[in-house]
This record gives C-alpha cells, sequence and structure tokens, in this order.
C-alpha cells in the first residue's frame, strides 16, 4: 500500500477522535434498546426453529416481530423474508394503503429511480398510476421542506398518504434528520391529522437515537439487507407502524384473509435476530467510514456531502467526482479490495429499475448488500460516488486507502 496514502488516512483518523466517541456512545444507547427488547420478549433457543408451507403458528416470526416493534417504536411489525428488497416493502405499503382515485404526495422530491415505474413517473401497466392514483411531488429547498408548498398542496387536494424518503438516494440533496422529521409531521398533523404519513427509513436505522415513528410517523419501511440486518440477514425488509397500516400490509403482502398469519420462515429466523443483535455495531462502524472517508477525501481536493463534522442522518456518503472516469475509478478501487470478486472490474450498464447507465462495486456476501462496504453511482453528471457500509471499520479503513490509491494512480 501507498505509505502517503496510508499516513494521511491515519492522520486523519487521529483527528476524528471526538466524533469517533460521541458514535460510540450511540452504539451503546442503540444496543442497549435492541438488547432490552431481547429481554423483554424472552428470546430463546427455540425461536430460531423453523417453518416451510403456510408458516401457520411460527413462534419465532412473532417473537421477531415483537422485538422490531419495541426498537422501533411502532404498534406493530411486519418482518419477513418475503419481501426481497426495500424498494419491495415500499411497494407494497403503497398498494395497501392506496385506493384508485387517492392522491399520493412525496415532499422530498423524486423518490428514488426504483420507484419510478412502481409510481408510474415511468410508464408500466401495473404502476400505481394504472390503477389511477395520482402522485404529486414537492421539492426540498434549501435542503429543508417548502411548508408554505405543502400546506397549499394539502389543502388543494385530499392528499390520501404523504412519502417521505430520508436518505437522498441518487439525488444531490442532503437526508433528512430526526428533528427536521419531527417538525414537519407536526406540521402536516396540524393541517390534516387523518394524511398517512410514511417514511422511507432505508440507510438511516440507528444512525439516530430515535426511530420516525418516536416523532409521529404512522409507518416506516426499511431493507434488511441495509443497517437492521447487520450484514448477516440473507434477504428481507420490514414496514412497522400503526397497528392497522401493519396488517393492512400483511394482506397485501400474502392475501387478505390470512396476512400476517402465513407466511414461512425456511430457517431465517437466527439470521434476522443476530443480525438485528449486532446492527448497533456494524452502523457504527459505517458511520466512522463514512465520516473518514470524507475527511480524506476533502483533503485531496474532492467535494463531499456530507462534510466529516456534519449532523448525519443516514450511512451514505457522497463524493461528487465531477468527472465520470474518476467515478468509475474510485468504485474499481472498492471492487479491487473487497472480499468477494476482487478480480472483477465493475463497469456501467442498464440496471433494473434505474433510467441511467449505473457503476456498482460490491464484493458482499449478500448480494445488494449496502451494509456490507459498497459503492455505487449512476453515470450522469455531477458523477456521484454513493459509498455506505463497513461490517467493520478496520476492513472500512483497508478499502478506502485501496480505493484511493486506485483513483490516484
Amino acid at each position: 500500500m501507498n505509505k502517503n496514502i496510508i499516513n494521511l488516512v491515519n492522520e486523519s483518523e487521529l483527528e476524528l477522535t471526538d466524533i469517533y466517541k460521541d458514535i460510540d456512545n450511540l452504539c451503546y444507547k442503540n444496543s442497549e434498546k435492541v438488547l432490552q427488547a431481547f429481554w423483554n420478549n424472552n428470546v430463546t433457543e427455540s425461536v430460531f426453529n423453523s417453518t416451510t408451507g403456510y408458516g401457520y403458528n411460527d413462534l419465532g416470526r412473532d417473537v421477531i416481530e415483537k422485538i422490531f416493534a419495541e426498537v422501533l417504536g411502532g404498534e406493530k411489525a411486519l418482518v419477513r423474508s418475503q419481501f426481497i428488497s426495500g424498494s419491495h416493502a415500499l411497494t407494497v405499503a403503497l398498494f395497501a394503503y392506496l385506493r384508485p382515485g387517492d392522491n399520493l404526495l412525496s415532499i422530498t422530491g423524486k423518490p428514488y429511480d426504483t420507484l419510478d415505474e412502481v409510481i408510474g413517473i415511468k410508464d408500466n401497466p401495473s404502476s400505481l398510476k394504472s390503477y389511477n392514483i395520482n402522485y404529486l411531488e414537492i421539492d426540498l429547498i434549501d435542503n429543508d421542506f417548502d411548508y408554505n408548498k405543502i400546506k397549499e398542496t394539502i389543502i388543494g387536494n385530499k392528499i390520501k398518504l404523504i412519502e417521505i424518503q430520508r436518505s437522498k438516494g441518487y439525488s444531490t440533496r442532503k437526508s433528512i434528520t430526526i428533528d427536521k422529521l419531527k417538525k414537519v409531521i407536526k406540521f402536516i398533523k396540524n393541517i390534516d391529522n387523518n394524511i398517512i404519513i410514511m417514511i422511507d427509513n432505508c440507510y438511516c436505522e440507528f444512525v439516530e437515537d430515535k426511530s420516525p415513528l418516536e416523532v409521529g410517523a404512522d409507518i416506516i419501511v426499511g431493507s434488511l439487507i441495509k443497517n437492521l440486518g447487520g450484514g448477516i440477514a440473507p434477504n428481507g425488509g420490514y414496514i412497522v407502524g400503526r397497528k392497522d397500516l401493519v396488517e393492512l400490509a400483511g394482506e397485501r403482502l400474502t392475501l387478505p384473509g390470512e396476512g400476517m398469519e402465513v407466511g414461512p420462515t425456511l430457517g431465517i429466523n437466527r439470521y434476522i435476530l443476530q443480525g438485528l443483535y449486532n446492527a448497533p455495531h456494524v452502523v457504527s462502524s459505517s458511520l466512522k467510514i463514512a465520516i473518514l472517508t470524507s475527511k480524506v477525501l476533502e483533503k485531496l481536493g474532492y467535494e463531499v456531502e456530507p462534510k466529516y463534522n456534519d449532523k448525519r442522518a443516514d450511512i451514505v456518503q457522497n463524493i461528487i467526482f465531477k468527472d465520470k472516469n474518476k467515478l468509475i475509478k474510485y468504485c474499481r478501487g472498492i471492487q479491487s479490495a473487497s472480499p468477494i470478486d476482487s478480480n472483477s472490474t465493475p463497469i456501467p450498464d442498464d440496471m433494473p429499475g434505474y433510467t441511467d447507465k449505473v457503476i456498482m462495486a460490491a464484493g458482499t456476501f449478500i448480494q445488494g448488500s449496502s451494509i456490507e462496504l459498497s459503492c455505487d453511482g449512476p453515470i450522469r453528471e455531477p458523477y456521484i460516488a454513493y459509498q455506505q457500509g463497513s461490517i467493520t471499520y478496520e476492513y472500512g479503513k483497508i478499502v478506502l486507502i485501496k480505493a484511493i490509491e486506485n483513483l490516484e494512480n
């Protein structure tokens, strides 16, 4: 490894000592919350037992869902391996809550690219739009909510559901902190308390010490191959919040009349619980690597967002290269230092659900696992790398050094 880069990273690491201590304190609080939920729900080895077929009477599945509800501050939880991704869980929720003629409003601009065809922004015969469900959109102003336009839109339209995507996705905006979320939820509820407020919580779990449900959200949705899976859950997702809304989602995931009573676990219970148990520490490692990346890349002259000392809402670190080739080189450096497929060379290509070609570096044990160190970005200006994850701080530091070497060579 390049000694100059190693020295730069080590020097930056020492400058981050106080910030790392704050992350350690956060990790302790979230670990305490998880462990308390395990105690309260009397987790025993029998919870790891598996069901097949219909999945009737799966006691372990029920315990898992009670634990997730407690940890995230919801009345009820739907935690299933039948969710293939966070986007799938969001889709199930949207189709569960919206009916023909209803209005869906996003107040954080256009959602993540994989929801374009779900909503009908891009034509698809199975979209919400094809069911006559209307979509409205309000962009952020200076990385905060456009309160005037939100009020005007709610008053002028009968809004059924407001969707808030906390993480930035493939946009250039900032991610949404719990403080900002609390303020806008209170604002919306004062105008119309019947509106369902649904939060896309992907990449944000355990980055702060509160859940969106604890500041007034009705429902939150996320993936288990991101933060809460702790790098162990092999797939799955969750929908947590108001009891009636969670049950509606259960009936959309399976079928009306059976809902949450079915769904075999097929031996996944231990992985989900072990992943959640490890998640506070894994998220803290991811945060430290994101902050170290921000500090070092800024020293090297690159534009980064967030800055190393900014308040964070998710584990995603943006590096704005403004150069297609540098974006590709950095991602290839990440891939070359990954534990899996290190000899592969990522190339930009078409991906299902994305408009632009995307380069993805993810030498992960679980396909698409964003909590393991990965980096990707659409091939469009200003050529931003979206880096996230690291199961351990030490592995992340090694990969970062290798990625910078590849970038600077």
